[in-house]
């Protein structure tokens, strides 16, 4: 079994070749992490339809009608009865282990088992059936933290004890802490292990016919198409037979992908360099048009007919000290043209409806922008919220994914914004 070993402090080892050296012994306090692996058929035997759960650590949306699909990070998806936005109806809650993306589709729903796209018949959503599966669609969740999973395997949390052990301190040695280099002897140095580990896996949109997806999603459905993104690769999956989904391409596309945007016949996706803009004039081969690069940060990214919307953040794996709103101009496709940069505090998700823009700016709320001109947009109002992070606005209505639950908000009157409802429990 393989060990991932986080070290609170790193030794260095510096190596003379000339002289005698003094030793001493000194202690290395670490973490063994031990991977939990489980096979990827084992986790699909757990996907059901289950009564209402209590929402813990929200994700994703997905809306379609009256209907609310919310992701449960990893866990599966809420499905929530909207049809009185002040007073929503937990209905049922679908487990999905590893889920974090959703689409649905002539009551098909299309969602992520960790390595796997999944097609589930939700007609009858108390008597749910896997209609087809595609295995390792999203093999880069095999990679993580240095290991290389077999296909058909994935791990799925970590145990973790604490340790110490001696080791040998030679003189003129170099000690690294928290990523900083302590001492300032002169030599080279032999790091003996990395930085800190993690454990969570190393993982909207236009309206469509079937729904609206949030600008964080890794789905867009574009007439009888599905196209998913993984960190590499972009899938075109035919869904014309909805309950028997079949890939018709995969794509490598870059590195780092995060997000995906459907805007009539293009797609937009963001990615932790940049936003790529393709072509669907034909459905089975997206093909490049052009692309818009920054600093490497997380990426979500929405458009209309004639500007792209960009929110940037720092932290985590996300790297840069950036965070921001861009707001690029797209009415030449081939040269997209950065024309305003907005400071933010850690911006997330954004929807966009007329000139109304909402952007999720994590715990600093939510900000609502008027952007009637594009290039210089005014701040209305910022909705105190904490940990938001994805947001849809439909039809008058702002429903906001935040840690603990769903928020809506009537927006009819951009000058008094009502709060609806806060969806938090089961009930």
């Amino acid at each position: 079994m393989k060990k991932f070993i986080n070290l609170s402090i790193v030794l260095v080892t510096i190596i003379f070749c000339f002289g005698s050296c003094l030793k001493d012994v000194g202690k290395k306090h670490c973490q063994i992490y031990t991977p939990i692996i489980e096979t990827t058929s084992s986790l699909r035997a757990k996907v059901k339809s289950v009564s209402p759960m209590d929402v813990a650590n929200a994700g994703k949306l997905f809306v379609l009608g009256n209907i609310v699909f919310l992701n449960e990070k990893e866990k599966g998806i809420h499905v929530i009865d909207n049809s009185n936005p002040g007073s929503p109806v937990n209905k049922a809650f679908i487990a999905i282990p590893g889920n974090t993306d959703l689409w649905v589709n002539n009551n098909v729903l299309y969602a992520n088992c960790y390595t796997d796209f999944l097609a589930i018949d939700i007609a009858d959503i108390n008597n749910i059936v896997i209609t087809k599966v595609i295995e390792d669609i999203f093999n880069d969740l095999r990679f993580i933290n240095g290991y290389s999973i077999a296909q058909g395997s994935v791990v799925t949390g970590w145990n973790v004890k604490d340790t110490s052990m001696e080791i040998e301190i030679s003189e003129g040695q170099g000690i690294w802490s928290n990523g900083k280099y302590i001492t300032n002897n002169w030599g080279g140095g032999i790091v003996l292990s990395g930085g800190p580990a993690t454990t969570s896996n190393p993982t909207s949109s236009q309206s469509s016919s079937t729904g609206k997806a949030g600008s964080m999603s890794r789905f867009a459905g574009v007439n009888n198409y599905l196209y998913a993104v993984s960190n590499s690769t972009l899938n075109a999956i035919d869904i014309s037979a909805s309950k028997q989904p079949v890939i018709s391409n995969k794509l490598s596309i870059g590195w780092n992908i995060e997000t995906i945007y459907p805007l009539k016949d293009k797609l937009f996706i963001g990615s932790q360099n940049g936003m790529s803009i393709y072509s669907l004039s034909v459905p089975t081969q997206p093909t490049y048009i052009s692309g818009f690069s920054h600093a490497r940060l997380c990426d979500p990214v929405i458009a209309d007919d004639n500007y792209a919307y960009i929110t940037l953040h720092a932290g985590t794996f996300c790297e840069g000290t950036q965070n921001e709103l861009d707001i690029v101009n797209i009415s030449n496709l081939s040269s997209p043209t950065l024309v305003k940069q907005v400071n933010l505090t850690k911006p997330q998700g954004l929807s966009k409806d007329g000139n109304i823009l909402f952007v999720c700016d994590d715990n600093a709320g939510i900000r609502v922008f008027d952007a009637t001109n594009p290039e210089n947009p005014v701040l209305l109002k910022t909705i105190p919220l904490a940990s938001a992070y994805d947001v849809i606005c439909d039809n008058g209505i702002a429903m906001v994914s935040a840690k603990d639950g769903l928020h809506q908000y009537n927006y009819s009157n951009i000058n008094n914004i009502v709060k609806l409802s806060s969806f938090l429990f089961a009930h």
